[in-house]
């Protein structure tokens, strides 16, 4: 995918390189934060080797009737999280140490791990970022697959480090047999999105557990499991109990998807306490969470019912969309997450902005030289929308 530039295209993309988060600031947040933003020649947005996304300028209409371009959990936060807030707004004027630790107990009792293998953070891209300006800052490089989450990755490139992307497996799983060939003495990271943003594909446990056990002997591995509550069926098991055989893993998880608390802003990693004493020598990770933040988690673990709930109803609007898709003659990647990426037939940029006439936002990526469509699950009735404007614009 990598093209030569004509004259008037690279001063393109030195506008956008310099303007672009004036013109658009919404293309430098969320999945692909990507500083300084870069263009090519078919005015998309450089990600990867493999990945461009089409954007418009202002993808926002007045009325938005479906937001659906976020992977936003529609049901949250859970009624608890809100009493919680409420509830702890006269405190925010004190610090929330104790508050924090109170919640750390209960996330390592929930992980069977002990509280020294917990770091609290403003959500967990703030501590993959953290992760990445602590281990790059005197450079190497960082294997990962290609598509993927790439907050972690550009923080450890506008650090000095080199990214080393290895393309998925034709399933769309990561091929961690050519990761594993990637490594080489300068490598310093291996970071893995299971399941995988954007394209909602899983690398199953058997897979993923044989290779972090053993690759995790020469180099640290991060696993960012921000999805994995909403994947379902086996081999979806998360990579915490690595950390009792002693391996040097790093697993993210949010309170964004299933808790429905994104614009709240918590998550955590787990790893080694000897890995966290380092990143903690550099940063802390939860000075950035707000008092009520803390509370509004704190409440939330508990809320399972809230969880089944929010995780059952992403199943049935997913089932849905599976099913409209294909009677409009659409394919997909089978998703464990709450997005879905399938294939498209008209240019990505005459697509968003069909859809966003219409009050529906959605994502669109060409990956490999196919155009795509990402659309988040939302409520039964924004997916109806959805299909139905998907119907409209075909």
């Amino acid at each position: 995918m990598n093209q030569k530039m004509d004259r008037r295209s690279l001063l393109k993309s030195s506008l956008m390189t310099l303007g672009g988060i004036a013109l658009a600031p919404h293309l430098s947040m969320g999945a692909f934060s990507n500083a300084p933003v870069q263009i090519d020649a078919q005015n998309r947005i450089i990600y990867s080797p493999f990945v461009r996304e089409h954007f418009l300028a202002e993808p926002f209409p007045p009325v938005m009737k479906a937001k659906l371009n976020s992977n936003e959990n529609p049901y949250g936060p859970p009624e608890s999280a809100k009493k919680a807030v409420v509830e702890s707004v006269g405190g925010g004027n004190r610090y929330a140490w104790k508050e924090m630790f109170d919640l750390i107990g209960k996330i390592s009792k929930k992980e069977g791990v002990t509280p020294d293998h917990i770091m609290m953070g403003p959500g967990s891209s703030d501590l993959l970022e953290k992760v990445a300006l602590v281990l790059f800052m005197k450079g190497g490089n960082i294997v990962s697959a290609d598509p993927t989450y790439m907050s972690l990755i550009r923080v450890a490139e506008s650090v000095g480090a080199t990214w080393k992307a290895v393309p998925c497996k034709k399933d769309w799983s990561h091929d961690l047999k050519a990761m594993e060939a990637a490594i080489d003495k300068d490598t310093k990271l291996v970071y893995i999105c299971n399941p995988n943003n954007p394209t909602g594909a899983i690398t199953s446990t058997q897979e993923l557990t044989d290779f972090c056990s053993r690759v995790s002997e020469k180099v640290p591995i991060f696993i960012d499991e921000a999805y994995l509550e909403l994947a379902a069926g086996k081999g979806t098991e998360s990579m915490v109990s690595l950390l009792s055989k002693k391996k040097n893993v790093i697993i993210a998880r949010t309170f964004s998807k299933v808790m429905g608390m994104a614009g709240l802003r918590i998550g955590y990693i787990a790893a080694l306490p000897s890995f966290l004493e380092s990143i903690n020598k550099i940063t802390r990770g939860g000075m950035g969470i707000a008092y009520t933040s803390i509370a509004a988690a704190t409440a939330s673990i508990d809320d399972l019912a809230f969880q089944e709930m929010t995780i059952r109803l992403n199943s049935e609007a997913k089932d849905y969309i599976y099913a409209e898709l294909g009677k409009l003659g659409y394919t997909y990647i089978p998703s464990y997450t709450n997005f879905v990426l399938f294939p498209i037939k008209m240019n990505g940029k005459d697509m968003l902005s069909k859809m966003t006439a219409k009050g529906v936002g959605v994502r669109s990526f060409d990956i490999q030289n196919q155009t795509y469509c990402r659309v988040s699950i939302g409520t039964m009735d924004e997916m109806k929308l959805f299909i139905k404007s998907l119907g409209e614009i075909s």
